[in-house]
């Protein structure tokens, strides 16, 4: 098989709440433009070359996608080509928004909603998207003062049904308990890759242990965030990349979906080949001392 013909269901697959997804899925945050996501210049990617990204990544077996009604470049919204793309959704296609961050129409940041504002970021979603309900809605937060109110508020509208699930972002494992005496928590989305701290590994490993969905973010960028992927130079990244006959970027990627079974990948790219890419690291198996030369990495690379 070649990049081209390996499909999301390669990846295994985990349950969010009923919901059963592969775990490799794809992440819109950087769909609507060239380069860096939120620059003010960024320069707004083809509308049909978007849409033919989407629609490529359900061809390929993805049926996991995360977005946010805050992605949005001058001319493209995330939302909204996932829409044009993919309406009417597939009954197996789970899509998966946040809250919490907002930008005015400028693309300036907001502050952080209120729990009083969490109902229009939810609606926000449902009329970009289309929908009637939310498959899952992550709080994103900042700091590490109480969630109760937000998470609260989220649980409220579960109630209504405008919500199916609820997961965190950005959190701390104090965060996590606070939550799940509220409302169950089927998925937890942070920054996460090699050379992650032990404490997020902790955070990982004790996610697996309560069944709850680990969704990394930057897994692939590291220190690029939202602008993508930096050059790689890491000798025992290239090493092992070379051995495999892929790059750099797709060894970071099967890492880290190597933590657990529980951990989600969510990729983003505007690229088809590097969708094709993305998608093939499902059937990548890094053997155990490829796995301990990665995890060594811990130590201070990045």
């Amino acid at each position: 098989m070649t990049s081209q013909t390996i499909t999301a269901a390669t990846s295994g697959t985990w349950r969010l709440g009923d919901l059963t997804v592969h775990r490799i899925g794809f992440g819109a945050m950087r769909l609507p433009q060239h380069g860096e996501a939120f620059a003010p210049n960024a320069v707004s990617r083809d509308r049909d070359q978007a849409i033919h990204v989407l629609r490529r990544a359900v061809e390929l077996g993805v049926n996991h996608i995360d977005t946010a009604a805050f992605y949005f470049s001058p001319l493209r919204s995330a939302n909204e080509l996932i829409n044009r793309a993919l309406a009417p959704y597939g009954d197996d296609l789970v899509i998966t928004t946040k809250v919490g961050p907002g930008r005015d129409p400028s693309g300036q940041w907001l502050p952080h909603a209120t729990p009083e504002k969490l109902r229009g970021q939810v609606e926000e979603n449902l009329r970009q998207l289309g929908r009637d309900h939310l498959d899952v809605v992550n709080l994103r937060i900042v700091g590490t003062d109480s969630i109760a109110e937000r998470f609260g508020a989220l649980a409220e509208l579960r109630e209504a049904g405008l919500i199916r699930h609820l997961g965190l972002s950005n959190i701390r494992p104090h965060h996590l308990a606070e939550a799940q005496a509220i409302a169950p928590v089927v998925c937890v989305q942070n920054m996460y890759g090699i050379g992650a701290s032990p404490e997020q590994k902790e955070f990982l490993n004790l996610c697996g242990e309560q069944r709850i969905a680990f969704v990394p973010f930057y897994s692939i960028a590291g220190t690029g965030r939202e602008g993508g992927a930096t050059t790689d130079t890491n000798s025992q990244v290239v090493a092992i990349a070379r051995a495999h006959g892929v790059s750099t970027a797709q060894i970071r990627l099967a890492w880290t979906l190597h933590q657990g079974s529980h951990v989600l990948a969510i990729p983003g790219t505007g690229d088809l080949d590097h969708l094709a890419q993305n998608v093939a690291v499902g059937s990548l198996r890094l053997s155990e001392d490829e796995l301990t030369a990665l995890d060594a990495l811990h130590q201070g690379a990045a």
